[in-house]
Order: structure tokens, then C-alpha cells, then sequence
């Protein structure tokens, strides 16, 4: 357990001008930050599961999530594991039939299955210290306090891609 960190999901938001969705990973015990550029369906499906938000028909992790159950699978973790050239790796680690299986995943379909399981996460100790970024003054608090309330403010609706744009 030394190699892995355990993480927290503080949510995704939306990084201006691009639009691009960012999932936001907070170091229990520690004060680095991983930020992950991933895609709008992840960023949406991630944070409908944050908000405890249930759709009127599954979403695919929540069909993913229904499956595991049925064959008796149990989400036990997720691992992110390195980033090679701007792209993030995880492995997804489910329990069946008494065993442990280690599945290649997006970090964003990962988190995605674990949010809606109450699975936790984690990063590599060797990726944190690659790609996280540590908070220390007043000024970057204010700007993750700044991210939390709008967190508190965004719906699936801002996740929505403008097609005139």
C-alpha cells in the first residue's frame, strides 16, 4: 500500500476558454491535487454520481455498475497509475468469486464505477510526485474554495456540447 496514495474526488468542472472538462483529485492526507483532462460524457456521468442524481434510464457506468452486481463483482479500488505524454492510465480492481482482477481503464470511466460503488482511490505515489500540484498559500485556497462552490452551482446541463460554437 506504500506505492499507492489515497485520493478524494473533489469534482470535475469546466477549464476556460477550451471547454474542456477537468476531474479534480485531492490527496487525503496530504495537500497535492491531481488534475485530469477527460472527456464531457465522463465529466457528466461523474458528476451526476457526486450530486447522488439518479437519471430516468441508466447512463453506461450506471449499466456497467448494474452488471457487476448481477454477475456478483465488487469494485474494490481504483488505481491511477502514470501518465505517459499527457494521457492518464488506471487499472480498475474488482473483486469476483474470491479473486482480484485488474482491469485497464480511463482514469474518468474508472472514477465513474467507483463514485457510484463508494469505492476509493488511489494514485501512485511516483505519479503524485510527477503530476501533482501542492496548495500552500492563501491565494490557491481561495481558488479551490472558488472551485467548490462552483461545483456546489454546476448541472450535467453545462457539460452540454454548443454545437454553433
Amino acid at each position: 500500500m506504500s506505492d499507492r496514495v489515497a485520493m478524494e474526488v473533489v469534482g470535475v468542472r469546466v477549464e476556460l476558454p477550451t471547454n474542456t472538462p477537468i476531474l479534480l483529485l485531492r490527496e487525503r492526507d496530504g495537500a497535492r491535487y491531481l488534475p485530469i483532462w477527460i472527456g464531457t460524457p465522463e465529466a457528466t456521468a461523474i458528476a451526476l454520481a457526486l450530486e447522488g442524481i439518479e437519471t430516468a434510464r441508466p447512463l453506461t457506468h450506471d449499466l456497467m455498475k448494474t452488471l457487476l452486481d448481477a454477475l456478483g463483482a465488487d469494485i474494490e479500488r481504483v488505481d491511477v497509475t502514470s501518465l505517459d505524454e499527457g494521457t492518464f492510465f488506471a487499472e480498475l480492481v474488482i473483486e469476483s468469486e474470491g479473486e482480484e482482477l485488474t482491469i485497464s481503464s480511463r482514469p474518468s470511466d474508472a472514477i465513474a464505477l467507483a463514485t457510484r460503488a463508494g469505492a476509493p482511490v488511489f494514485a501512485s505515489r511516483e505519479l503524485l510526485d510527477e503530476a501533482g500540484i501542492e496548495i500552500h498559500d492563501d491565494t490557491e485556497e481561495e481558488e479551490i474554495e472558488r472551485f467548490r462552490e462552483f461545483l456546489d452551482d454546476v448541472t450535467p446541463e453545462d457539460f452540454e456540447h454548443d454545437s454553433t460554437s
